[in-house]
């Protein structure tokens, strides 16, 4: 069990970080003239991720969940969804952020993980909403919270790629890349 409550405890501190981080650009793209989006559904979005973190701890402590059998090939995953988050962040730089806030005009950014998929953040958040769980032997908050997660970007991508397509050149710029899995690059793509 403290391997677990070391492991989580690690996992909020990073989301407290990023929460700074994210404040931090939305004042100062909001500075520059940005504009937010869907902040009707963002508390949602914030009580989901606060009510995962509660349910794991239930789940864990409730049924003495133990660290899975198969964690060496949850924890490679785990690894690398890590990896692609700090890939991601800096990629976007100071325009990384947890709210849809959007600079007009600007060129979308095309660096990065973003070469490949439109959204490479969501896809960390959803592998790590299964991975997480499944480390520790919580298939209860693996399987409500991804069918959530499901839910909850069903209703945010459409919202964040509606406002880069009104404010940027979002939709010509992504045109190879699919929203969550690489398009491998053929013989004639530039």
């Amino acid at each position: 069990m403290i391997l677990f409550i070391i492991f989580v405890s690690v996992l909020i501190i990073q989301r407290l970080l990023e929460l700074v981080i994210a404040r931090r650009n939305e004042n100062w793209m909001k500075e520059q003239g940005a504009i937010e989006y869907g902040r009707g559904h963002y508390p949602f979005i914030v009580l989901m991720h606060v009510l995962f973190f509660l349910v794991l701890f239930f789940e864990t402590f409730t049924f003495s969940r133990e660290i899975s059998p198969i964690w060496p090939l949850f924890a490679p995953v785990f690894v690398v969804a890590q990896l692609i988050r700090i890939w991601a962040i800096s990629s976007l730089g100071r325009f990384w952020n947890t709210k849809i806030i959007v600079l007009p005009n600007l060129e979308v950014v095309r660096k990065g993980p973003y070469r490949f998929i439109k959204h490479p953040n969501y896809l960390v958040v959803t592998i790590e909403l299964l991975v997480v769980p499944l480390l520790f032997g919580a298939y209860i908050t693996a399987g409500l919270f991804t069918l959530l997660n499901v839910l909850m970007l069903s209703i945010r991508i459409p919202a964040e790629e509606k406002a880069l397509q009104e404010l940027t050149e979002y939709g010509g710029s992504f045109e190879k890349c699919n929203r969550f899995l690489p398009k491998l690059l053929n013989k004639y793509d530039n």
